[in-house]
């Protein structure tokens, strides 16, 4: 939303597409409810501040659940994930890896890169499984493919596992 004069992606949000600004339950992974969100545009994966809730360790947004319209939080230690699925692919070459090759791959435009297996799959998708977990794939977010200081390509993530 970089397009916007003045900056306020929420009050556009709220003008132009409210059924994405409507509130819903926070909840563990278990389903515990442990509060209410006013909206799940509002948030982004890995984000503490500004949740509302309360509990004994600081809590992180882990993941949502737009069927539910549920944001799910949780502790530093859930929020990492090693692997992630990326559909939309476009490899630069014109033509997808054979076979698996590692690679660093950055999950967002400042990420620093991360050692990773990368499997071509069909349909122009890939997954990418990580060294280490990382606390911030997000869905929608780019995945980009590097080897070295040459970009081999990347898609748009779908999912974190």
């Amino acid at each position: 939303m970089c397009f916007l004069g003045d900056g306020d992606y929420r009050r556009f949000l709220r003008q132009h597409a409210p059924e994405v600004m409507v509130a819903g339950p926070i909840v563990r992974k278990d389903g515990t409810v442990v509060g209410e969100h006013g909206g799940l545009a509002n948030y982004t994966i890995g984000q503490r501040k500004g949740l509302g809730v309360q509990a004994a360790d600081p809590l992180y947004v882990i993941g949502m659940n737009p069927h539910r319209n549920a944001l799910v939080v949780g502790t530093a230690d859930e929020l990492g994930r090693r692997e992630l699925t990326a559909s939309r692919v476009n490899w630069i070459s014109g033509m997808t890896p054979p076979e698996l090759f590692r690679a660093e791959v950055k999950i967002r435009y400042k990420a620093s890169p991360a050692s990773a297996l990368v499997e071509p799959l069909g349909g122009n998708r890939m997954r990418v499984t990580f060294d280490a977990p990382l606390r911030d794939i997000t869905p929608g977010q780019g995945a980009v493919v590097y080897q070295g200081d040459v970009c081999l390509g990347g898609g748009i993530i779908e999912r974190a596992g």
